[in-house]
């Protein structure tokens, strides 16, 4: 049988809270990818400035933009397909991400429904409280990029179940039969 052709590097995108890390981890699970997680990769400095209850600038996001996107280059050189977190509110962030085989997952939901999840984590260093400069960041992707958008009404496995659905995707023990 014929390989199958390249799967993309996903970027799951939102504003905190919208079901990010949730929703990657069941598509790697599913998918047998590589996984990471964007918060993961954030500076120290970052880390606290945001547990401070601050903001991030778009000074504070350069760095942290560009680690991530050295991981998106190392996955789509190499053919390895994968996932990985990121907010990614403004297009100019996009932009340092986004190339040849990257495709952005815009999980998107309600101030009201965001802040209700939110209340009910625990464990993040991301407050409720910065939700409201999310939204006001929040650039919604446009046609001149490679994205499909989710409403976060769903449960995390159908939200996943959509995004693998609707990109054709292949789970690892598929993607492995073909290419024998």
């Amino acid at each position: 049988m014929a390989k199958t052709a390249q799967q993309p590097v996903l970027v799951i995108m939102g504003v905190s809270g919208s079901g990010k890390s949730t929703v990657a981890g069941v598509l790697a699970g599913r998918l047998g990818w590589d996984l990471a997680e964007g918060d993961d990769l954030h500076p120290e400095a970052n880390v606290a400035k945001m547990q401070a209850g601050q903001p991030l600038s778009d000074e504070d996001r350069w760095p942290w933009l560009e680690t991530i996107a050295a991981w998106i280059r190392s996955h789509t050189d190499s053919g390895t397909p994968a996932i990985i977190t990121c907010s990614a509110l403004k297009k100019r962030y996009r932009d340092v991400l986004r190339g040849e085989g990257v495709v952005f997952v815009f999980l998107q939901g309600s101030k009201d429904k965001i802040s209700d999840r939110l209340a009910s984590r625990h464990g993040h260093f991301m407050p409720p409280s910065l939700l409201e400069s999310q939204f006001d960041a929040l650039e919604e992707p446009t046609e001149d990029e490679s994205y499909i958008s989710l409403c976060v009404s769903a449960s995390p496995a159908e939200e996943a179940q959509e995004v693998i659905e609707r990109l054709g995707l292949i789970a690892a023990d598929a993607a492995e039969r073909n290419a024998l």
